[in-house]
């Protein structure tokens, strides 16, 4: 009898472990062949192209904005700019305060914040938890139509139904007013807090809410307490970019706000927003390379600025609140 010696693997394995056969000279590593063709190195390079294209398109409109804006600060002195109270670069006696543009744009987002956070918060929440599946197929999709709207069908809608509409409820109204561009505004930044924060809540694991039923949860208190919370930064993310979409806004508040610059809090008055102003001095009758016409720069960049800054935010809270599964 044969006697086996019992730590030869031969033996032990049924099955002989084959070494591949390779043609001489040819390599297992087939990264060479998949990343170094040609037609890759040419995708690769399109595709870095298209990223510097946008690289440098962002540092060209600030490099513009930058050598107008030294221009203007040039002539007028910065503490003017950021302390003055008036903005009349269009009268006789001139002011270039920017608190009223300032002040008018944040009216504005405030009454598109009040109006779309929470009904953009409501929405995403009923499409992640309640819709069932065969109506969110149908109302997301709506919903996000209104994106595709053009704003200056937002701006005539504001200012030939939403402000006749308030001049039933708020006796002497004006037709130009922060209340009804800051609601219509308010309504076209709704799909992209719903979209953005339905896309959060969903990604949530269902182990999460399952557990809270499993302890005997009920919806509401689940999605509240777990499924809110969990997708916090999605939604805060979505918030602070839907905020700087508002600010941006150009063609609602040029049609609806009116182009009074005023620093004021009252929604019922006519204000002037920092896009507003853009729109109004770029329509050619100022001349080229006055210092009203290099405002509009100087304003320009304050408003990059603020967008900037809001984002820095966004990216903050999304790396601080982010939660990994």
């Amino acid at each position: 009898m044969a006697i086996t010696d019992p730590n030869d693997e031969s033996v032990l394995s049924p099955v002989r472990q084959v070494q591949p056969v390779t043609p001489a000279g040819s390599s297992l590593d087939l990264s060479r062949n998949v990343y170094g063709s040609p037609r890759e190195r040419l995708v690769q390079g399109l595709l870095g192209l298209c990223a510097l294209v946008t690289v440098f398109t962002t540092l060209g409109i600030v490099a513009v904005l930058l050598w107008e804006s030294v221009a203007f600060f040039s002539e007028v002195s910065v503490a003017e700019f950021l302390a003055d109270t008036r903005w009349t670069p269009q009268f006789t006696e001139q002011h270039y305060g920017i608190w009223p543009l300032l002040m008018g744009t944040l009216l504005v987002t405030a009454i598109a914040a009040i109006v779309a956070l929470p009904v953009g918060l409501a929405s995403a929440i009923f499409l992640a938890e309640y819709a069932p599946e065969k109506l969110r197929k149908w109302l997301k999709p709506s919903l996000e139509l209104l994106a595709g709207v053009p704003t200056v069908v937002y701006g005539y809608f504001a200012l030939t139904f939403v402000t006749p509409l308030l001049q039933t409820v708020i006796p002497g109204l004006g037709v130009y007013n922060a209340l009804s561009a800051g609601l219509v505004v308010g309504i076209m930044i709704v799909p992209m807090v719903a979209s953005l924060s339905e896309d959060a809540l969903r990604a949530v694991p269902r182990m999460l809410p399952e557990g809270a039923y499993a302890l005997g949860a009920t919806r509401m208190e689940a999605v509240l307490r777990i499924t809110v919370p969990a997708a916090l930064s999605g939604i805060v993310a979505s918030f602070i970019l839907a905020l700087s979409r508002a600010i941006g806004e150009t063609m609602i508040v040029t049609l609806a706000a009116g182009a009074t610059p005023r620093l004021t809090l009252d929604p019922t008055e006519s204000i002037q927003t920092m896009t507003a102003y853009i729109v109004q001095v770029s329509l050619g009758d100022t001349p080229q390379g006055t210092t009203v016409y290099r405002s509009l720069f100087a304003v320009g960049l304050f408003l990059f600025l603020i967008t900037m800054v809001m984002n820095l935010i966004a990216n903050a809270v999304i790396r601080k609140y982010q939660e990994r599964y």
